[in-house]
């Protein structure tokens, strides 16, 4: 589990603080978790005090939790793992107030906000739920887990069945969780059909004429990629050369483009099966939509400025490859990129789904006439070229 590193339900604390109330607190609003004392937050065993009188610390603070919850506490050598449940009687507070794990953090709420989630998304979530259809032995990609292992930075010696279940890949059955289909299944098309990632290039600026379609269906990480190529491929970049290199300036940053497909993969509604994550390119405008608008527990004068992950077990394997923050930060460096680039400019849209809008911003006569320019200085390259290439044909087929 240390060797796995922290995710959506372990932590560790290198000391017993004040702040471990309120991961305990955490996890009993959430799935339930193990906090592991005496283990720094990048994995280093550094130990801790486990006599009678530490452990009866641990208890005490343990008291604060309203309502009451049976936790266990475990010595394990020089550590101590206390083992939080899925609490049944929520919302929990401490005595710091209400906090719910998001990804592979905690985040404070307020009880209000820890009601509304509830009700609204109920304690059951899509990415933890165990998939019928798939069959580990025959849907199991090793390629999918191997690239996974290298990209999170976890050693490959650890036993591959007991790491996945350690991700809530895989259940105690070994049976797929749909967050393992999603991550390491060969195809995902039959076991969640309505998971593929759409991308459609149409011409000139409104729905009519489809120049490209592709419809990605392997693991997410593979869909979140294509889709980026796919996007980069079909848009403008611009070229300034002000020192010895060529500087590219795309039509939409890297950043800001790579930030919103993985916020709408991550935080689509996968319940919703009438959708998919849906990327549209046209002429003026990049479009990316997908099902579900804000999740429960955020409202919209909090977007930007707060996190609340609708499926917090694929948030936090997208943590540990390193593909989103832990803090909700996305957002905030799509406008700043943009308003960096200053070649398009970014909507957001969240009603019944969420989309982002990132348009092009309209050309300047100095824009055109650079474009112009472009075009007639590679008409003229291309008629010498094509002179000198006919002389060099003309003297090769004389001698």
């Amino acid at each position: 589990m240390i060797d796995a590193g922290e995710g959506y339900r372990i932590e560790f604390k290198e000391s017993f603080e004040k702040s471990f109330i309120e991961e305990v607190c955490a996890f009993a609003n959430s799935s339930g978790g193990k906090i592991i004392l005496g283990v720094s937050d990048k994995g280093i065993i550094k130990g801790i005090n486990t006599d009678n009188s530490f452990r009866s610390r641990i208890q005490d603070s343990l008291r604060q939790l309203q309502p009451y919850l049976d936790v266990d506490i475990e010595v394990k050598d020089n550590l101590i793992v206390v083992d939080v449940p899925d609490g049944n009687d929520k919302p929990y507070a401490c005595s710091r107030g209400f906090f719910i794990r998001n990804g592979a953090n905690s985040q404070k709420l307020t009880r209000n906000e820890i009601i509304e989630f509830f009700q609204k998304e109920g304690r059951v979530r899509f990415d933890e739920l165990k998939n019928d259809k798939a069959i580990f032995e025959n849907d199991f990609d090793e390629r999918a887990f191997e690239n996974f292992l290298n990209l999170a930075g976890i050693t490959h010696s650890i036993d591959k069945m007991s790491l996945l279940r350690n991700l809530d890949c895989i259940t105690d059955d070994n049976k797929f969780t749909n967050a393992g289909v999603l991550f390491f299944a060969r195809d995902i098309d039959f076991l969640l059909n309505h998971a593929i990632v759409v991308c459609v290039l149409y011409k000139g600026t409104e729905k009519v004429n489809i120049l490209d379609k592709k419809d990605f269906k392997g693991n997410i990480v593979e869909n979140i990629n294509n889709a980026i190529l796919f996007v980069k491929r079909h848009t403008n970049v611009q070229y300034k050369i002000e020192k010895l290199q060529r500087e590219e300036i795309p039509d939409i940053p890297d950043v800001a483009l790579r930030e919103a497909i993985i916020n709408a993969v991550c935080h689509r509604d996968y319940f919703d099966k009438s959708a998919n994550v849906l990327i549209e390119v046209f002429d003026d405008r990049v479009e990316i939509s997908n099902p579900g608008g804000l999740p429960s527990g955020l409202k919209p004068s909090d977007f930007g400025s707060k996190s609340v992950a609708r499926n917090p077990l694929i948030a936090s394997l997208l943590n540990r490859i390193n593909y989103i923050e832990k803090v909700g930060t996305g957002i905030n460096r799509i406008k700043q990129a943009v308003a960096e680039n200053e070649n398009s400019s970014v909507e957001f849209s969240f009603d019944s789904g969420f989309s982002v809008i990132f348009r092009r911003l309209a050309l300047t006569p100095d824009m055109v006439l650079e474009e112009k320019l472009g075009e007639k200085l590679g008409e003229k390259l291309g008629e010498k070229l094509g002179e000198k290439l006919g002389e060099k044909l003309g003297e090769n087929s004389w001698r």
